[in-house]
């Protein structure tokens, strides 16, 4: 399912001594199998796959700046590649190159419980870190939902369903190495809560998207673990009651870990494939963390206000196998909605709008998927004011497609239009390039240009993602 053309004119063949090169560097560790290729040049966006021309495993930061350098001098395109969850096709090779995979690099560098900060290795997972570190009674608390790198995390700006408490990625990266596009290693930030020293290149590289350097090593925040976790479930006849009880509760001050948000398709289908038997209305998710008495608190105080709203059968899940299961239901709903219509693909897309006017902007949203007869779910992290929106379409059927572009466009529009974003989370890569400069204006657009092109001269650097060259 195209929605972009590839830069085939930009192609060009790997040179010789470029490949003997990186053989001579990697041995086995350099593939240009078919299959390789095919599995390093898709993600889990709408788009067809575009293959790099050769993939490599690299497992130390100076192997990372010695395969820069070499597609350095022989300017070939080189993208970063970590676990590839993406949702906006940031790892596709546009113009073919190397996909240079440090999913290798997958070590555990440095934990200083005392100062709530770990140091790893870019492949590092979300879930290998809290695994790794569960003994030290810290954890690392983003969680976009997929098993993703802390790399490709930071170089994403990642977030997800903690965030309304915690922050994201780019409150919780101190510091990084990055191998810049001539293949020097430089460090950014330190392990310090925070300074004033110079310019903040760590948050420069934070959401990049690997278009100006390549993240090697992150620094981050960890957090205590909480005595308590307590989780409720409860309904409501609209999106409106939903969204305005989180509001509430929210400036209550309330410090809940997690509020999620599912309409009514995104319950109908985790119910056809987890069968949870829940009311198929507008649903909010919650977590609270603390003490046992503070989440018992905060969970009173919620059930308080939800009830104002019209709240419909909270419930309690205070085991963690009750927990577990509305979570992963909650996690695996995109999964879920791709049931509903076999051999469909699946157009994912976000924006993010102040949270006061994000019921508007989702009932908006609902009616113009409603009216074009779209199998469609929305769902979000809505003490964020962020929310997702999955439409099913026939991969061979441009009317749909194009139908639902339509959709994502008028969404982010009126995103916008309301001093929002179009993106809160996913990313730009390719699928939100063209709404940047409605949403920065053209000056801002040519500031970034500039420091494309400060940084990444020779534009070799995941090239024609974010903004064009």
């Amino acid at each position: 399912m195209n929605h972009i053309v590839t830069s085939a004119a930009l192609k060009k063949p790997l040179p010789e001594a470029l490949i003997v090169g990186l053989q001579t560097l990697f041995g086995d560790r350099f593939s240009s199998t078919q299959a390789m290729r095919e599995h390093h040049g898709s993600d889990e966006s709408s788009y067809d796959p575009m293959l790099p021309d050769a993939v490599v495993f690299a497992e130390s930061t100076e192997e990372v700046a010695a395969t820069v350098k070499l597609c350095n001098e022989y300017q070939i395109p080189l993208i970063p590649y970590g676990c590839g969850t993406s949702l906006e096709g940031h790892i596709l090779a546009l113009q073919g190159g190397i996909s240079i995979d440090l999913s290798r690099m997958n070590k555990l560098l440095a934990v200083h419980a005392e100062d709530m900060t770990a140091t790893v290795q870019a492949g590092v997972t979300r879930k290998q870190i809290n695994h790794e570190i569960k003994d030290s009674g810290l954890f690392f608390p983003i969680d976009p939902g997929a098993d993703a790198s802390l790399g490709g995390m930071a170089a994403t700006r990642a977030s997800g369903t903690n965030a309304v408490r915690y922050g994201t990625m780019r409150e919780n990266t101190l510091a990084l190495t990055v191998v810049t596009s001539d293949g020097r290693i430089i460090k950014t930030g330190t392990r310090a809560k925070k300074s004033s020293a110079g310019y903040d290149l760590t948050r420069i590289f934070v959401g990049s998207e690997g278009t100006l350097g390549v993240i090697t090593e992150v620094t981050v925040r960890l957090y205590p673990q909480p005595e308590a976790i307590s989780a409720a479930v409860c309904s409501f006849e609209s999106i409106g009651d939903a969204v305005n009880a989180v509001i509430q509760i929210i400036q209550l001050g309330v410090p809940i870990a997690r509020v999620e948000f599912l309409d009514e398709n995104s319950v109908r289908a985790i119910n056809a494939n987890a069968k949870l038997g829940l009311p198929e209305k507008p649903l909010l998710l919650f977590e609270f963390h603390g003490s046992e008495n503070g989440v018992k608190e905060q969970a009173e105080l919620v059930q308080t206000v939800v009830n104002d709203f019209h709240a419909i059968g909270f419930e309690w899940a205070t085991q963690p196998e009750d927990r577990s299961r509305l979570w992963a239901a909650r996690h695996n709903a995109f999964f879920s909605l791709l049931q509903l219509r076999p051999g469909c693909r699946a157009i994912s897309t976000d924006c993010c709008v102040p949270i006061s006017r994000l019921a508007e902007c989702m009932l908006t949203t609902k009616a113009d998927c409603d009216a074009n007869g779209m199998i469609y779910s929305i769902l979000g992290h809505v003490g964020d004011g962020n929310f997702h929106v999955q439409m099913l379409v026939d991969p061979d059927n441009p009317q749909e497609i194009a139908c639902a572009e339509g959709i994502n466009s008028r969404m982010v529009a009126l995103a916008i239009a309301m001093d929002g974003t179009c993106t809160g989370e996913h990313g730009v890569g390719l699928h939100k390039m063209d709404f940047l400069i409605a949403e920065h204006g053209d000056a801002a657009i040519e500031t970034m240009r500039a420091l494309k092109h400060a940084f990444d001269p020779k534009n070799i650097l995941n090239p024609g993602k974010i903004i064009r060259w």
